[in-house]
């Protein structure tokens, strides 16, 4: 055998090996169990013929679980995930711990300026971001407008409580299994705590005073969730307390609500015929507020793909996150599904989009609410800290938590209002001691 044949059969056995370990090329997506996470996964013959040389391997986990599962693994550096989907709770403070991989050098074709300023702005540290967006939402009232003509009432477009009640009442027929008003119950700091901080902020009252002590105790707070309480107990549905986003969405779209409060990502849930039994008969208003009180909650959140610093497929893991937030994905969904399922809240040129704006009948008053939400101020009063429906410290996801099990005990009728509150204000004083915050 002469020596050139033998290089040559060298040199492709070497290109054979290296173009084998390319195909073998294994990334491992952390993900919710929400609607646009599972439509992602179905969406991925795109992105397998874009990227034959990368396997995608999904870990899909319930809200409370994958947060728990992804801060134990980046703050470890575990490396069990190489894509994870986070909030813009966590970004920042992961970004500036060093647990994230920036995202610098973006292409062209992605249009990092399309991104939507204040989603932007809440996934970077000193200009940089350090996740990308999959969809991003505000929080406004879903409602029946069969049930509500049936119950000879009009939902104003921006209600206050007061006739959020008033609606729920009148709405409200047990007997045939229809309940006024569906809200989360449903532990977890990105849960019950998420629709009950931002029910709060439209009371006036706000988690912290400047000195960070704790403000359950306040005037406010104790309406607010009192009056949670109330509404839940007279007018919801049974087993409340285990009911989160998902579980309120069923609830929803099998027509067992005539208001349901949330994420404003539901409705293009709520409006799809092929899920929903009651599409063709929602309304939306404005997140209600206290009378008197200019706050109608503060909602700003975003669901977002970021890469863990503990990756050994970097790469990789950046074309896939670069692929499921591009416009180009919206545009597949948009031909395959409709533009009513686009992923919202994410890009300015969505909403400039005139084909998804007569298709989503929803999409104005998004937007409308999202560039209404302040995080810098998201009560009335002053306060120490950014976030709307979150606080911006990393205690808040263990103390976030550990009150909405109360608040959760509560609405099962474990523990009445008032022991509650006194339970959340004595141990998030207790955790705000030991972090420092507070002497």
């Amino acid at each position: 055998m002469s020596y050139t044949f033998r290089a040559l059969m060298g040199a492709c056995a070497v290109s054979a090996l290296a173009t084998a370990a390319l195909a073998e090329t294994t990334i491992t997506v952390a993900t919710v169990n929400n609607g646009d996470m599972i439509r992602m996964q179905g969406m991925m013959e795109d992105f397998n013929a874009q990227h034959p040389d990368i396997k995608v391997e999904w870990v899909t986990l319930e809200e409370n679980v994958l947060r728990q599962r992804v801060t134990q693994d980046v703050a470890t550096g575990g490396g069990q995930f190489d894509v994870m989907t986070i909030g813009n709770y966590e970004v920042p403070i992961w970004g500036e711990r060093g647990w994230l991989m920036p995202l610098e050098d973006l292409s062209d074709d992605y249009a990092v300026d399309d991104l939507i300023p204040s989603i932007r702005e809440a996934l970077s540290v000193d200009g940089t971001l350090y996740a990308l967006p999959f969809y991003g939402e505000s929080a406004f009232v879903m409602y029946r407008t069969d049930l509500a003509e049936k119950a000879g009432i009009e939902i104003p477009e921006e209600p206050t409580w007061a006739q959020i009640k008033d609606a729920a009442a009148k709405m409200t027929d047990k007997d045939a299994g229809i309940y006024g008003i569906c809200l989360r119950g449903k532990p977890g700091w990105g849960e019950n705590m998420a629709f009950i901080s931002a029910m709060a902020n439209s009371y006036g009252a706000r988690w912290f005073d400047m000195d960070w002590q704790p403000e359950f105790d306040s005037e406010p707070w104790q309406a607010a969730f009192k009056d949670y309480l109330d509404l839940m107990t007279n007018y919801g549905p049974p087993g409340a307390s285990s009911n989160g986003f998902n579980e309120n969405l069923s609830l929803f779209q099998q027509g067992k609500c005539g208001m349901w409060i949330d994420a404003t990502v539901a409705a293009g849930f709520v409006t799809d015929p092929e899920e929903s039994t009651v599409a063709d008969n929602v309304g939306y208003a404005v997140f209600p507020n206290k009378e008197g009180v200019d706050n109608h909650g503060n909602w700003l959140w975003s669901w977002n793909l970021g890469i863990p610093e503990s990756t050994d497929a970097p790469e990789a893991a950046k074309a896939f996150v670069t692929w499921a937030t591009s416009k180009e994905y919206t545009q597949l969904v948009a031909e395959k599904q409709g533009w009513r399922a686009a992923p919202p809240g994410t890009r300015s040129s969505l909403y400039e989009n005139e084909t998804y704006l007569e298709e989503a009948p929803f999409a104005t008053l998004t937007k409308q609410t999202m560039d209404a939400a302040t995080p810098e101020k998201p009560s009335v009063q002053e306060v120490p800290y950014v976030g709307a429906q979150f606080v911006s410290i990393p205690e808040f996801q263990g103390i976030g938590t550990a009150v909405g099990q109360q608040f959760s005990a509560a609405l099962a009728g474990q523990m009445d209002a008032e022991q509650a509150l006194t339970n959340a204000q004595q141990l998030t004083e207790r955790e705000m001691m030991k972090a420092g915050y507070i002497k």
